[in-house]
Order: structure tokens, then sequence, then C-alpha cells
């Protein structure tokens, strides 16, 4: 009865959701496309003939908007799950954590790459602390890949939850790149303790 109330809960809140709704009216697959659309409007992370990667991509939002605004991008996204293709895109199934999936996608470029996205996230347990702990550490193996893989002038974006540790990921980033910022887009629900890290140019 109890995960039949959470559900029904679940479908109204979906249902109120501007995001939500306006995602099905631009032909976007997830409203996460709205969190990247305002990343990219204030800290303009994109320009045209730049290389993406695309970490934890599906159902494939934020390649959607990549491909859809930068011209000559060349885009790699991967993900555990399947995901219907997208235009312009290379999509890998499979374990980013792994080192035989990180080196399939550094072959698919010639150098190093401009951008590194990570919309990762651990299934959630309900446990607030388990959660942030765990979709920290898909955050920190992002950023140690970027800095493996990104130009000098590279940007990382991931998803990051508060929690214990917070401030160890950001402390981190600090020591990785010159610029770093912590942003939560209006897009993303309140009771929600997501925030993006921004990082700008490798040290």
């Amino acid at each position: 009865m109890k995960k039949n109330r959470i559900s029904k809960n679940w479908i109204n809140k979906q249902r109120r959701d501007i995001y939500v709704r306006k995602s099905q009216v631009d032909g976007y697959r997830a409203r996460s496309a709205y969190k990247l659309i305002e990343i990219n409007e204030k800290f303009k992370i994109f320009k045209n003939g730049i290389s993406v990667v695309d970490l934890g991509a599906a159902p494939g939002s934020w390649s959607q908007y990549t491909a859809k605004i930068v011209k000559n991008v060349r885009l790699v996204s991967i993900d555990l799950k399947e995901m219907e293709e997208i235009e312009n895109t290379t999509q890998i199934k499979g374990d980013f954590t792994k080192k035989e999936y990180q080196g399939k996608i550094k072959g698919l470029f010639r150098s190093k790459v401009d951008v590194v996205l990570s919309d990762m996230a651990i299934n959630t347990t309900g446990i607030k602390d388990i959660d942030a702990i765990y979709t920290g550490e898909l955050c920190k193996e992002a950023m140690m890949f970027s800095k493996e893989v990104l130009v000098k002038e590279g940007r990382f974006i991931s998803k990051l939850f508060l929690g214990t540790s917070f401030n160890e990921i950001i402390a981190e980033a600090k020591v990785i790149f010159k610029e770093v910022k912590v942003f939560k887009p209006k897009s993303s629900r309140k009771e929600s303790k997501e925030s993006f890290i921004i990082c700008k140019i490798l040290r």
C-alpha cells in the first residue's frame, strides 16, 4: 500500500512539474536537460567544433542538448543502460568506472577532449548520506578521468550531492582545476540535495 502511495505521489509530482511538461514540448528525453541548459547559459561551457564526453548519459537529454547546440561536435556518450540513438553522437553501453571502457572512450578521440560532463548518480537508497558518498565516488572517478583526457583549457561538469564527502571533493577539484564553482540550477528540485560542480582550466 505504501509503495502505491509513493508511486502516486511521484506521478502527481511529475504532472505538476513545469520542466517535465517543457521537456515533452521541446523533445528532450528528460527534465535534466534544463539543468545543463542553465549551466551552459551561466558558465559558457560549449562552443562550436569541440569534443565532449557525456558520462552516465541515459536516457540522453544532456547529449541531445549538446548535439543540438554545438555545431560540428565530436560527442561520445556512455551509460550502463541502452540508449536510443542520437544523431551525431557515438554511444557506448558499459560501466565507465572500468578501465576497459575508459580506454574505449579515449580510443574514439584523436587528441584530448574539451568538455567532460557527468550526470552520474547511483540508484538512490533513500539514505541521503549513503547516496551522497556513493555519488561522490562517481564524481571523483569522473574528475580523475577528466584530468587525464582534458585539454589544458578544458571544462568538467559533474553532479554532486551535499553530504560528508562534499567539501573533500571541492578541495580535490581546486587542486586539479584553476576555476571551481558550485551551482544549483533552478530546474533542480528544491528537495533534492544535488548541486553541480563546474571546473575550468587544468592546473
